[in-house]
């Protein structure tokens, strides 16, 4: 009973952060709504129904476009046909495949922060482990058969985004050299190598002007875990939770996982007790830059299909908030990968039948990740008591110290 009250406490801050930033953002939306607002004097209490009426209209178009409309999938299963079933699911299917590469990303900001180590350069890595992965894919085109290249692909893409990783972990094991700095300064070096690669014509899709590779579909393709037309879901999505899964082991049940939160608690109590503070610095950043790595592999020959230079997206930046608000667990991060998924993919209909900008869905997710940064104020905002001080986890900034 106790655990179960443990995580119901753990979980009401991130929730109600969520729920916060939305509330926040219905306030935003209800004031710019100006069709509504210029008949105040005339009408006000019609006025300001309106415009709530709008966001409820626009939360509701965010779920469905998140989720799907629950009658439209209900008549396309009764129906059989494939196409509506495609056409019913896809919303669904659309937000796993936008939480995906969030997935990896979240997992290897999570596990550099456990070790006090933070990666700002996921974006970086998750770009070179898709370089990787397309050069691997091209030059063993025709050689070898299909599942070889996509191992192989895949396989690539850990390496470089490993090796990638590696760098501004030895950089700061070896020379104290600040992690966020090389990162940052590492992921423009990634974009310009990449833009330098896409350049060279035995990359480059034939007869395009702009840095993009060859289509890489017809080489290899991560399969489809639901084989309908127009469904981009594919078993990259499953390698995600296995990620998460295998990293949750790691952190909490292996003697290494132990030394490299052990690091990220103290540097100094590591080295007391004879742990490598240094290795477990190399170590979570080389582990960090692999699974960025590997999620830039499975989308450029998974759900993308093609390099470029836009691939990535921001998608290490969001999931620096994405640990944070998981609470740097990896059950956490997969679930807040799905609310970002969410969010991101309901907020097009959202925009769409409501007239509502996309940007305002930026606003709002900054609004979320506001709120998760300053949890005493959402306490003091809900009346929620603090945890006892035996539960209190440090945060990573709190945990690490100078090398």
């Amino acid at each position: 009973m106790s655990r179960v009250t443990s995580l119901f406490r753990r979980a009401a801050i991130p929730v109600l952060s969520v729920v916060t930033g939305l509330l926040f953002g219905g306030i935003v939306i209800v004031l710019t709504d100006f069709d509504h607002l210029s008949q105040i004097g005339t009408d006000p209490v019609g006025a300001i129904g309106g415009a709530i009426g709008g966001v409820v209209d626009a939360y509701g178009a965010m779920l469905s476009g998140a989720f799907g409309d629950p009658t439209r999938i209900l008549t396309a299963l009764q129906t059989g046909d494939g196409a509506d079933i495609a056409k019913a699911i896809r919303p669904i299917t659309e937000t796993l495949v936008a939480a995906m590469p969030l997935i990896f990303a979240g997992l290897a900001v999570a596990i550099s922060f456990r070790a006090g180590m933070f990666n700002i350069g996921a974006d970086g890595q998750l770009l070179l482990g898709a370089l990787g992965a397309t050069i691997t894919a091209i030059v063993l085109a025709d050689k070898v058969p299909a599942p070889v290249i996509l191992v192989a692909s895949i396989g690539a893409a850990t390496v470089v985004g490993g090796a990638w990783g590696f760098l501004p972990g030895f950089l700061k094991a070896r020379t104290g050299a600040h992690e966020v700095i090389t990162t940052i300064m590492l992921t423009y070096v990634a974009k310009l190598l990449v833009f330098f690669a896409l350049r060279s014509p035995y990359l480059r899709a034939a007869g395009s002007t702009s840095p993009i590779s060859k289509d890489l579909t017809p080489i290899v393709d991560v399969p489809n875990i639901i084989n309908l037309p127009g469904l981009r879901l594919d078993y990259g999505f499953v390698v995600a939770l296995l990620m998460a899964v295998a990293v949750s082991w790691l952190l909490f049940k292996t003697t290494k996982g132990f030394e490299l939160r052990a690091a990220g608690f103290s540097l100094s109590a590591a080295r007391y007790a004879g742990m490598s503070a240094g290795g477990s610095m190399i170590v979570a950043m080389t582990l960090s830059g692999a699974l960025a790595g590997m999620g830039g592999g499975l989308m450029v020959i998974g759900t993308v299909g093609q390099l470029s230079l836009d691939l990535s997206n921001g998608i290490g930046f969001n999931a620096i908030a994405l640990a944070l608000l998981a609470g740097l667990r990896p059950s956490g991060v997969v679930l807040a990968a799905l609310l970002f998924g969410a969010l991101t993919q309901g907020g097009k209909l959202m925009g769409v039948e409501s007239g509502i900008p996309f940007d305002l869905l930026f606003f709002i997710m900054a609004l979320v990740i506001m709120f998760v940064a300053a949890p005493g104020l959402i306490r003091g905002m809900w009346r929620i008591k603090s945890k006892p001080a035996a539960e209190i986890e440090a945060t990573p900034a709190s945990k690490a110290t100078p090398a």
